[in-house]
């Protein structure tokens, strides 16, 4: 891994040399890229997609970089194979957004074996029981970097109940794609809310997949039937547009009839909760690659970064919100 960071030392200072006249060597060993592998899970959402631009930004060609990134439309046995192609190529680092937290053990294994660190991103993984470690207690990947979704969860749970107190709440709970970091933290958090409010009924639940359609149409559908509810639990913010998309063709006012709770914190998300539409939104940041290229220079340079990083994040609703605080996001 030193190699490269020497590379780029060299190179900046060749470029250097031929600004002042001189001439940089043409050999390709003082230009070779940090070659990194990304199993990205799938463009499900507008989350996902800061996501992979984060990314890519920040582990490009202009920084040094050729990133090979793999779409795994949802799919974990796409991630597997598309690991198992980075390991085969022999790239120098893989980064690993994971469908699910299980069943990544004897692939890693594999990584390991070749002697290739492995980056964990946003959901976390499991390894013989516990989190990232073999048999031995020795971790499965070099580090982690994301949110916390169960402490996410939580503060979605404590603004529900210092805002209605008492008040007798019917909930649609709409989750994102089962055995997901954060729809396991999410949800735990909900049924912790759940259980600690008598006054609280859950009346349906179901997997919107993080997507909008799939949300819109599981909304649609319980009002088609006549299900009353006024707050809708929704796990990111593409299953809020849905079901914010549902509630508006049925004659409902989203914010009035029914409060919507939801996870990420996109622009157009903080938009919503500036209208009223969204009532709370709890913070999910995307931007993992400017964290994922300072975990990979810090391995150039024989430095041991941490194990788990995770992002700081806030809650979103109308109070002290405004245009500025949105148009100054990154995603």
């Amino acid at each position: 891994m030193k190699k490269h960071l020497i590379m780029l030392l060299l190179l900046a200072a060749l470029l250097l040399l031929s600004a002042c006249g001189g001439s940089p060597s043409a050999d390709p060993e003082y230009t070779a890229p940090i070659v990194v592998g990304f199993s990205q899970v799938g463009a499900e959402s507008d989350w996902r997609n800061a996501n992979t631009r984060s990314m890519q930004t920040a582990l490009s060609a202009a920084n040094g970089f050729r990133l090979i990134l793999d779409d795994a439309q949802q799919k974990k046995e796409r991630q597997i194979t598309a690991l198992r192609n980075f390991i085969h190529q022999g790239v120098d680092y893989i980064v690993l957004a994971p469908t699910t937290e299980d069943g990544w053990d004897t692939v890693l294994y594999e990584a390991r074996a070749a002697g290739i660190p492995v980056i964990i991103i946003d959901r976390m993984i499991y390894g013989e029981g516990q989190i990232g470690l073999d048999e031995n207690g020795e971790p499965l990947f070099t580090c982690w970097i994301g949110s916390d979704f169960r402490t996410q969860g939580d503060k979605a749970v404590r603004w529900m109940e210092d805002t209605f107190g008492d008040e007798p709440l019917h909930i649609v709970h709409l989750q994102g794609n089962y055995g997901s970091s954060a729809q396991i933290g999410r949800t735990a958090s909900l049924d912790a809310g759940l259980a600690a409010n008598p006054h609280w009924t859950l009346v349906a639940r179901d997997s919107g997949d993080f997507t909008q359609a799939k949300a819109q149409e599981i909304i649609g559908t319980l009002l088609a039937r006549g299900v009353s509810f006024n707050v809708i639990f929704a796990e990111n913010d593409n299953m809020a547009y849905g079901a914010i998309e549902a509630l508006k063709a049925a004659g409902l006012t989203p914010g009035v009839d029914v409060h919507i709770i939801s996870f990420d914190a996109n622009q157009r998300a903080l938009e919503m909760v500036l209208t009223g539409e969204i009532s709370c939104n709890v913070e999910c940041n995307p931007l993992h690659g400017p964290r994922v290229l300072e975990v990979i220079m810090q391995l150039e340079r024989g430095e041991t970064p941490p194990r788990y990083t995770y992002v700081e994040e806030g809650v979103f609703t109308i109070d002290g919100l405004t245009q500025d605080i949105i148009d100054s996001r990154g995603y």
